[in-house]
């Protein structure tokens, strides 16, 4: 592992030497970073063709104060040596695009598969860029996608209970009692309900406890839009989960994108539409089951980097620190 700033000060300091000094030498003359061959155009994007496979994933990732840079990474790699294959300032499509132009035809062309979120320019960056790959979504973003429809649908719930609540209180006030709120059999109010349902909603119900087990008996008998939802949600992971080939998958996709129409609510209607427009590369996870954990893994990496280095001043030497470790 490459040594941060920090643990240089520390190695200065453990012998006598100023470390600002030390850190500063390193920089400067023993790490090489004046003689990177990529300096020079580090500050807008680095590029590894040689580490370009047959299996490629494409992600975003902030550096410092929410500066975004696209990542293009190796997925046979593990995150490890030769996993960089590019990291260009941005995410607009064109920009990226420009870049990634700059490895040869040939090789692009070798890329078989390229996972990535839902994102629309990644797609077309992964189209133009990668002519030759299927174009795989990333199944876990599928599930947020859908499971952020709950979250919505439970905290319009929140809204209606809190409207309750205050009508309750306005009345109490006009009728000179002392307000005592609604409690569930479990001690919930109603807010508390709806604001512990979080958890129960995105998990199976093998994993929930005793007491989420009775919390989710209560939400469920109360508010039973939200089961209906929740019970969809476990279908969509059954799917997934299930060995079948694409025809296969495309019918029991859309029995359960029929079932999902029909629910009330803006936030599904965007389920739905997402669904619409990108049903083929959602399901070409069913060709060879491929996911974009090898770069949510990578950007766990380069953040855990970026902690030890408490924020990122100087992008270039960072790049240039991250580049040595993975590339």
């Amino acid at each position: 592992m490459e040594s941060t700033p920090e643990s240089i000060r520390s190695i200065g300091a453990h012998y006598g030497v100023n470390g600002s000094n030390l850190s500063r030498q390193y920089k400067e003359i023993f790490s090489g970073y004046r003689q990177w061959k990529q300096l020079c155009h580090a500050d807008g994007y680095v590029l590894y063709p040689q580490n370009i496979g047959p299996n490629l994933a494409i992600d975003e990732s902030s550096l410092s104060c929410g500066e975004l840079y696209t990542f293009v990474t190796n997925r046979d790699a593990h995150g490890g040596k030769g996993a960089l294959v590019a990291a260009i300032r941005g995410t607009r499509a064109e920009t990226v695009i420009a870049v990634l132009e700059k490895i040869s035809s040939a090789r692009r062309k070798t890329v078989r598969e390229i996972t990535l979120d839902l994102s629309s320019s990644m797609m077309l960056i992964a189209r133009r860029s990668f002519p030759k790959a299927i174009v795989t979504n990333d199944r876990f973003h599928v599930h947020k996608l859908y499971y952020d429809a709950i979250d919505e649908l439970r905290i319009s719930l929140r809204w209606m209970a809190r409207d309750i609540e205050n009508e309750e209180i306005a009345r109490c006030r006009r009728e000179g009692i002392p307000y005592v709120p609604y409690r569930y059999a479990n001690g919930d109010t109603r807010k508390q309900l709806l604001a512990r349902a979080k958890y129960i909603l995105t998990k199976h119900a093998s994993k929930w406890t005793k007491s989420q087990q009775w919390r989710a008996d209560i939400i469920f008998e109360f508010y039973p839009e939200l089961k209906h939802a929740y019970d969809l949600a476990m279908d969509l992971t059954r799917i997934f989960n299930q060995k079948v080939d694409k025809d296969t998958a495309r019918l029991n996709l859309a029995r359960w994108y029929d079932k999902v129409e029909k629910m009330a609510g803006g936030q599904f209607r965007t389920v739905t539409e997402t669904f619409r427009n990108h049903y083929d590369t959602i399901l070409n996870y069913f060709v060879n089951r491929s996911t974009n954990a090898g770069a949510e893994s990578f950007n766990a990496k380069v953040k855990a980097f970026r902690s030890q280095f408490r924020g990122v001043t100087d992008i270039p030497f960072f790049l240039f620190r991250l580049s040595k470790l993975c590339a």
